[in-house]
């Protein structure tokens, strides 16, 4: 279970540097591909991590308290957070996608086009995502960690 959250919230913590690298180092476009094919991989990595998490904290709380407990806040934050991920995994990126098959190099584009203010809207809703997701795996990982702790 803690296995699990840790590794997801490691890779959130480290993807960032994987963009700003990627963008430091590399024509726009290709690190827009690189940014977008890394962030598929976190998205599918949490998508099991999460799984595992929920799978082992049910077991755990059975045979700890007899309960399965299946809407502590825990899982709730575990919830929100697959949620989050699936949104940007199936809705965000998919539209970001469509935006630079139809434009090429968005990064061309004007400011003022209407195009490139869709792409930097999702861009930016991708961001708050990726961050809420970090807020909330560290705040689970918090009290995972020191539920743990207390039954020992």
């Amino acid at each position: 279970m803690l296995l699990a959250l840790a590794a997801w919230v490691g890779a959130l913590i480290f993807f960032p540097m994987i963009a700003q690298t990627a963008f430091t180092n590399l024509p726009p476009h290709a690190a827009g591909l690189v940014v977008r094919g890394s962030l598929l991989k976190l998205h599918c990595m949490g998508f099991v991590c999460g799984i595992v998490f929920l799978a082992s904290s049910v077991i755990y709380n059975r045979i700890a308290s007899g309960k399965m407990q299946t809407l502590s806040a825990r899982h709730v934050f575990m919830a929100f957070m697959l949620a989050l991920s699936a949104i940007s995994q199936f809705l965000i990126i998919p539209r970001m996608d469509a935006l630079r098959l139809a434009v090429g190099e968005v990064s061309t584009l004007p400011s003022t086009d209407p195009i490139r203010g869709q792409f930097d809207s999702l861009h930016a809703w991708s961001t708050r995502i990726e961050g809420t997701l970090l807020v909330l795996g560290v705040l689970l990982l918090y009290l995972t960690s020191r539920r743990l702790a207390d039954r020992n």
